[in-house]
């Protein structure tokens, strides 16, 4: 363990949020350092429409480097560990990632979420070429006039299905459960969108198509489909210091990223549900500027 805080600020987590939060504390001329398990969801996106300046669309992997790139030039440590545990510390907190406690007077959570997949053996080929899709925020504009299959349990899914059908006519939500939602049925049977009740269903590749396969060997073909199954909040080092969260796990914060432990920030996917790029860069901007006025001054 470090006598002192050798760190200002740990930042949990190298997706988008964590990283931008980097790049302001760095330019705030504060110590930094990013720990990443390698694991985030950015990296799955094969193109994202909704980032300011790319007309085309970038993908989440070039955008990671190029970020990544900006932490380089601002001399900021990344370190590829998971961290294993979160304790109060007198000054702040204590982290572990690869044996060994690391001190920081404040703790950025950017962990993010993991989506829970559907029985889609090639899964992540199909996320890679557009097939399946998790946000239709993101990429529904993308699948104007397609035929759309929403897989998961009606309840969860009702509203993505219902999201979708404003962007085309053919929308098939694939119920993996029943539900006995009637103010959900009837709004999607007033949409016209067909509900498939189908709990034994597996999904696999069609050529440039995904293929619905149901137990009494019926299929239905689909141009993409998005999964409304769930995801695991990775939430649990702050839950572990006794923070508040919904029940789902996502973090309650203030609205400066503040968490109910204090020093404590959490950022992104972790907070919210509505899982953007823009909203993640906007936490980040916020948790790295409180934090920064709540520290001592660092003078020149």
């Amino acid at each position: 363990m470090t006598g002192t805080p050798a760190l200002d600020c740990l930042i949990v987590g190298g997706g988008p949020a964590g990283l931008m939060a980097a790049i302001y504390l760095a330019r705030f001329r504060r110590r930094v350092f990013v720990v990443d398990a390698g694991a985030s969801r950015a990296g799955l996106i094969p193109r994202s429409h909704n980032v300011p300046g790319f007309v085309h669309g970038l993908s989440g992997t070039e955008l990671i480097k190029r970020m990544s790139a900006q932490l380089d030039e601002l001399g900021i440590t990344r370190v590829d560990a998971e961290v294993t545990a979160l304790q109060r510390h007198d000054q702040g907190f204590l982290a572990s990632w690869n044996g060994r406690t690391h001190a920081a007077a404040a703790v950025i959570l950017a962990c993010g979420i993991v989506d829970t997949h559907p029985p889609f053996d090639e899964w992540r080929a199909a996320v890679a070429d557009g097939l399946l899709r998790y946000c239709p925020v993101c990429d529904a504009f993308e699948a104007t006039g397609r035929r759309i299959g929403v897989i998961g349990p009606l309840a969860r899914a009702a509203g993505k299905a219902l999201f979708l059908r404003g962007y085309s006519r053919d929308v098939t939500l694939l119920a993996t459960e029943g539900d006995d939602d009637q103010a959900a049925t009837s709004r999607l049977a007033e949409a016209d969108v067909e509900v498939l009740f189908a709990p034994d269903l597996r999904l696999r590749r069609r050529g440039e198509a995904v293929e619905a396969v149901f137990a009494d060997g019926r299929t239905a073909q689909f141009d993409m489909v998005y999964p409304a199954m769930g995801a695991e909040v990775r939430s649990q080092l702050a839950v572990s210091l006794g923070a508040e969260h919904t029940g789902e796990g996502y973090l309650k914060v203030d609205d400066r990223q503040r968490t109910s432990i204090d020093g404590l920030y959490g950022i992104g996917d972790v907070v919210t549900d509505l899982h953007q790029i823009a909203v993640a860069f906007g936490h980040a901007a916020i948790a790295a500027c409180t934090i920064h006025n709540s520290l001592p001054s660092r003078l020149a």
